[in-house]
């Protein structure tokens, strides 16, 4: 199935994922529907965060990307209506943006000496099939 994500830089070779903190976890957001992820978007523009793009992206893809990097995928469904508390936070951008993040669109990593060129080639490859 074909689900939408928030991609930063998309067109780079330094993209980055839009993703939620919810307590300790890192959400990745998937949606259904193009219209719900470019909605998304907007209230993320609205609200000065930085503006990402809306992206067709295989959702397998999407969930072993999130595996791989220790986030959690989480699929915003066709006609999405929340039944609790969680899913209300899910339908609206945070009010506020981390100060710091992991990812830097004008910095380069510093030292890569603790991942193997495999390593290395599998995080490439991973970033490249988000394109």
């Amino acid at each position: 199935m074909q689900v939408f994500v928030l991609l930063f830089n998309a067109d780079t070779d330094n993209p980055g994922i839009h993703t939620i903190s919810v307590g300790d976890q890192n959400l990745v957001l998937m949606f259904a529907q193009e219209d719900d992820a470019l909605r998304y978007s907007l209230m993320l523009e609205a609200q000065d965060f930085a503006v990402p793009s809306v992206e067709k992206i295989d959702q397998e893809e999407i969930e072993e990307f999130c595996r791989d990097a220790g986030y959690e995928a989480y699929l915003i469904p066709e006609n999405f209506v929340p039944q609790n508390e969680f899913e209300r936070l899910l339908l609206a951008p945070p009010e506020r943006n981390i100060e710091e993040t992991d990812w830097n669109p004008e910095e380069e990593p510093e030292d890569e000496s603790d991942l193997s060129s495999r390593d290395l080639d599998q995080i490439r490859r991973q970033l490249e099939g988000l394109l």
